[in-house]
């Protein structure tokens, strides 16, 4: 063999081992280090202080189809793993009491068994099989899935054994939802309780990997705005600027929407959640565009307000500095450690922007603008655009979220939001993720016009 096509031989090689393995580990695009996921673990097992059993989703659910598989939130928070039909539990450290034995802090990840059918249609899966499934994924044991009824029983052991996992709210459902009927039928004698609540008290506080991840959200997102500025004008329809934003923000790396995209003009830039994004943008309209990508599971959210003939008319200029006005009077208030997201709390900064609004301007009839905010100032971001942390704690050093104050006046088809992404450094100074995207009346007009 030619040294040429012995390099081209080996080089095969190499690609093919690291498609392979890339395959089977299933990881997102980006991923913290294991060590990070276990610590996580470790602080749910002391929270608890019990045993709690987790499962993943699965690639059938339906959300799921649009973009292909995503893992179920709070499984991938405490694993990093975006393997399909898993499962973890996680034993808190116990001392001996009555018939039960002392037990070490215990983590445990199932696996389905692999078929090799299925792989066909959806790619190689990491095995319980696989020797080196405990040091990819970084638990300490990897089982078969079938082994799981054996050891909830073997930890959940006593007179009324009782498992923290997913509990869904009546009406809803969750990734355990069958699984839970299944072990309950094993096991008549078991009780569930809702761990949501103390996961969604961990994921309160972002660490350094997570907010990398926001950060690349919010970087892509951003590019993606830039262009959308640059794109709008008058006759190009709304969804040819959601199309565009989205390759913007999937070409950074970004590997589905954190939320439907809205795109929405003259009249619809009143309606908050418009997502048909189908109408032609005519000139002397408005434009509020709200959309964002999810990098590596973790979501930005972003909104802009711009006039599509790239110029504001006094009555949109006026409506427009009020916002911009009352984010920033929110963004000046703030004070780590005291702040908070609450409407009725004397610390809030909603209180702060909704002042703002109802105390600048009017509508055409005389009346104040605060009626035409109608919606939170902010909100958590995370693994969800819409995080379901801790929303009763103030406002402190981790935690990531948006301010987004907004009017919308259906009578004159004028409808402005603006909203970035925020972040609380560890000394508590608010740090504007998402800055390098003018929010500034006049900036706004500059950038349109290319200069």
């Amino acid at each position: 063999m030619r040294r040429s096509q012995l390099h081209l031989f080996l080089a095969g090689i190499i690609v093919s081992l690291f498609l392979l393995v890339s395959a089977e580990v299933g990881f997102a695009n980006d991923r913290q280090p294991n060590p990070d996921y276990h610590a996580r673990r470790e602080a749910l097992a002391k929270k608890t202080a019990g045993v709690v059993v987790l499962f993943a989703s699965t690639e059938s659910d339906g959300p799921n189809d649009l973009y292909g598989f995503r893992q179920d939130d709070n499984f991938f928070y405490l694993s990093g793993l975006s393997e399909p039909g898993s499962a973890l539990l996680i034993a808190s450290a116990a001392e001996a009491k009555g018939d039960a034995p002392a037990r070490a802090y215990s983590e445990i990840l199932f696996l389905p068994p692999r078929n090799s059918i299925q792989e066909k249609w959806t790619g190689p899966k990491l095995g319980p099989e696989n020797p080196e499934a405990p040091r990819v994924t970084g638990f300490d044991r990897v089982e078969d899935m079938g082994q799981l009824p054996n050891e909830v029983v073997r930890f959940g052991s006593g007179a009324r054994p009782s498992i923290y996992t997913e509990v869904a709210a009546p009406g809803e459902t969750s990734p355990s939802t069958q699984a839970l009927a299944f072990l309950k039928r094993l096991n008549a004698y078991l009780s569930f309780q809702d761990v949501k609540p103390m996961l969604s008290s961990l994921r309160t506080t972002k660490d350094a990997g997570e907010l990398a991840l926001i950060r690349k959200a919010v970087d892509a997102s951003v590019a993606a705005h830039f262009a959308a500025f640059k794109a709008v004008k008058p006759n190009v329809n709304e969804r040819e600027i959601s199309a565009l934003m989205q390759y913007e923000w999937g070409k950074r790396g970004c590997e589905r929407v954190a939320y439907a995209p809205i795109v929405g003009s003259g009249y619809y830039s009143t309606v908050l959640h418009y997502s048909d994004d189908d109408n032609v943008m005519k000139s002397g309209d408005v434009v509020v565009i709200d959309a964002a990508g999810e990098y590596s599971m973790y979501a930005a959210d972003i909104t802009r307000t711009m006039p599509i003939n790239g110029h504001f008319t006094a009555r949109q200029r006026e409506i427009y500095d009020i916002v911009f006005g009352a984010q920033q009077a929110a963004m000046a208030a703030f004070k780590s450690g005291k702040s908070t997201m609450k409407r009725d709390d004397p610390d809030s900064i909603y209180k702060v922007a909704y002042d703002y609004i109802n105390t600048h301007g009017k509508d055409l009839h005389g009346q104040p603008l605060g009626q035409y905010f109608i919606h939170g100032l902010s909100h958590y971001i995370g693994l969800n655009v819409h995080d379901p942390d801790d929303y009763n704690v103030p406002l402190g050093p981790g935690m990531t979220f948006t301010i987004e104050p907004g009017i919308y006046i259906p009578e004159e088809n004028l409808g402005v939001r603006i909203e970035d992404d925020f972040y609380v450094d560890p000394d508590g100074k608010l740090i504007n993720l998402s800055q390098a995207l003018p929010s500034k009346a006049e900036d706004v007009e500059k950038l349109m016009a290319g200069k």
